[in-house]
């Protein structure tokens, strides 16, 4: 009898302590109540995280910052499962979870946000498609997401935007101006119409590994052999390039602040260069020799070519479409709001980047060089911003 007793004890307790009734995995209103660990990648922090966009470019680099601070990752994806596949090591065993999703299905929304205390919007077209055009990604699509988000009881919902995405623009290439940034703008309305508590970030030219900026003037097809037709060729046109894991920083900072709720932050490099600058920088430090730019405007074939690269099945050549080229043409203006700094990020200058970034593209890139062979490539001239 006392050897029975004492089994019963031992199941009961065993029972009591991995019993699934227990263990309030993801459960809302309080997921912090579950903090464990010291706040690594092992840990958990109270977050779970549902991330939009996952699998673009900033996504992956907003999902690695998470997934080592301990956050509960959920990504919603479309397509393939190969395209999200790599992202499962961002976080430990468990920690991330992948879900099939379709912007325009919001039962399938609703369940990839109703565990979630947080929910990023990194959802975004750089080119339209015959699937999805510019008001179906930025405005109905972000529209949805922030309502079906408050809807669900989310705490805290971040937008990204885009820098001149508040400004009118006449249009230098395309008449009416770059509809990416318009459709940006109206976007950023809707989301603050859904869920007026939304963080908005508005980032300018984002560079990095696998970008679309820095690798658009890198490649073949965006020169005219060696000329490089530009907007008023590069002149008088100013860039704030910001560094891709400064915004993903600054995302997973915000994230973390309850006092950046309702708030709008300009994500923009430390400098400020004229385009013109950069470019002949880009080159310099690529040794392309003998390239020459030129103001593109009369240019009809390369207009001709921007149009025809729109016509590819999903993917334009170099990433080249006319709408892109109206936004090399619009200046980055920053309006005084909050930047990058105020949510505690140490900006990355572009100069200390750029050799890693363009060395797959150097002319005769397999040569080996001898010590001191080429000179340093003269660095840009620049403003400091304000």
């Amino acid at each position: 009898g006392y050897g029975v007793g004492v089994k019963a004890g031992v199941l009961a307790g065993v029972q009591q302590r991995y019993s699934s009734s227990d263990v309030r995995f993801l459960m809302k209103p309080n997921p912090s109540a579950l903090k464990k660990g010291r706040g690594g990648r092992s840990s958990f922090s109270g977050n779970v995280a549902t991330v939009f966009g996952a699998s673009g470019f900033i996504g992956r680099y907003v999902c690695n910052r998470l997934g080592k601070t301990g956050t509960q990752i959920i990504i919603p994806y479309r397509g393939d499962h190969y395209d999200v596949l790599r992202l499962k090591l961002v976080g430990d065993l468990g920690q991330v979870l992948f879900m099939f999703y379709n912007l325009c299905d919001e039962d399938a929304i609703r369940k990839a946000i109703k565990h979630s205390n947080v929910v990023i919007n990194l959802v975004g077209r750089d080119w339209e498609t015959m699937n999805f055009s510019f008001e179906q990604v930025h405005v109905e699509g972000a529209e949805r997401l922030a309502r079906l988000s408050k809807e669900m009881g989310v705490e805290r919902f971040i937008h990204l935007s885009a820098l001149n995405s508040n400004v009118e623009h006449e249009g230098y290439y395309v008449k009416g101006g770059s509809k990416f940034l318009k459709t940006k703008g109206l976007g950023e309305q809707a989301v603050r119409a859904a869920f007026p508590e939304a963080t908005i970030i508005r980032p300018s030219d984002v560079y990095g590994q696998e970008d679309r900026f820095l690798r658009y003037y890198a490649g073949i097809w965006r020169h005219q052999g060696r000329l490089l037709p530009l907007p008023k060729a590069g002149k008088d046109i100013w860039k704030q390039p910001v560094y891709v894991s400064d915004v993903a920083q600054g995302i997973v900072s915000a994230m973390n602040d309850p006092e950046t709720a309702g708030k709008i932050y300009e994500a923009v490099g430390p400098r400020r260069y004229e385009l013109s600058e950069l470019v002949d920088w880009f080159h310099r430090v690529m040794r392309k020799d003998g390239y020459m730019r030129y103001d593109m405007k009369w240019d009809l074939s390369f207009k001709w070519k921007a149009r025809m690269t729109e016509f590819l099945p999903s993917w334009p050549l170099n990433t080249l479409t006319r709408d892109k080229v109206e936004r090399e043409a619009v200046s980055d203006t920053t309006t005084g709001l909050p930047t990058l700094e105020d949510l505690g990020v140490t900006l990355t200058k572009m100069e200390d980047r750029i050799a890693w970034e363009l060395k797959p593209y150097r002319s005769g890139n397999y040569y080996d060089e001898e010590l001191g062979e080429f000179e340093p490539p003269e660095p840009p001239k620049f403003i400091a911003a304000a």
